[in-house]
């Protein structure tokens, strides 16, 4: 059984016997960390989210070719995608890597400015950083709604478990601001800034910032109450009510072997 696989507590419940706080405090941990590597693709997920700029901006570096260095990044993105079909693997992340790549190949192509195949990932990262700290303003950080399910706590941490939503909540502003402040750099250098200056830049901001907010993330949901796993709530309820029902058919078989009017039987069920 993983560490996702494990029962958790409902926030202020006392360990069980057996368990001390250090345990609890790395297991809390470990579950955390297994999150946010399922969450945002681990180290996997981030060469595919770099290689298909960096073969772009190399290419395009040596040669200016402008369609070849486009062809290259999309087929790059293809193989990897093909390969995680093949092995069965889990697609979201290269899937989004594949259309982020041919919006920037489709759009660089239309206006013939190499500079535009990263326009709409500047794009995306700037709308990215709006939705974390608009959705924070509102009450529902966007890390919670992508981590909930993840916890299998859904949204219960909203009104059940106010410490973890406190620890989303810093969560989406260190995302929202990281992402804000790596858009003031690249915004400006796409005026003022060559291709291969933007590509390379771009290139070197893709990990470090990343790294940096999920690190926070870590930090900030690691000293957070442990996720209230509304999925084990559910199972315990749907057994409880099927354990009444047979408790109930139990009763009224003891009463018809009695003798008893069905009548009576039904009154003694209710």
């Amino acid at each position: 059984m993983t560490s996702l696989d494990k029962p958790t507590q409902d926030a202020g419940q006392s360990p069980p016997d057996g368990t001390d706080e250090a345990e609890q405090v790395h297991d809390s941990r470990a579950v955390t960390e297994a999150a946010l590597f399922e969450a945002f693709g681990g180290v996997r997920g981030m060469v595919e989210t770099v290689l298909p700029g960096l073969l772009f901006v190399t290419i395009f570096t040596i040669n200016k070719d402008l369609h070849l260095s486009a062809i290259a990044a999309l087929a790059v993105s293809v193989v990897m995608l093909v390969v995680r079909l093949l092995r069965k693997d889990t697609v979201k992340h290269a899937f989004s890597g594949v259309f982020g790549v041919a919006f920037g190949v489709v759009f660089a192509m239309f206006t013939g400015n190499a500079k535009d195949f990263y326009l709409p990932g500047m794009l995306y990262t700037l709308g990215l950083a709006l939705a974390y700290i608009i959705t924070t303003l509102a009450g529902v950080p966007l890390i919670g709604l992508m981590l909930g399910p993840v916890f299998k706590e859904n949204l219960s941490w909203r009104t059940r478990n106010p410490g973890r939503k406190k620890a989303y909540a810093k969560s989406s502003w260190a995302w929202g601001l990281i992402l804000l402040a790596k858009c003031a750099i690249l915004f400006p250098l796409y005026w003022w800034a060559d291709t291969t200056q933007l590509g390379w830049i771009l290139v070197i901001l893709k990990i470090p910032p990343f790294l940096l907010a999920v690190w926070l993330t870590w930090v900030f949901l690691a000293k957070a109450p442990p996720p209230i796993d509304v999925f084990a709530e559910m199972e315990a309820a749907e057994k409880a009510e099927e354990a009444e029902k047979a408790a109930k058919a139990e009763r009224e078989g003891a009463a018809a072997e009695n003798g008893e009017p069905a009548a009576g039987r039904h009154r003694r069920g209710a």
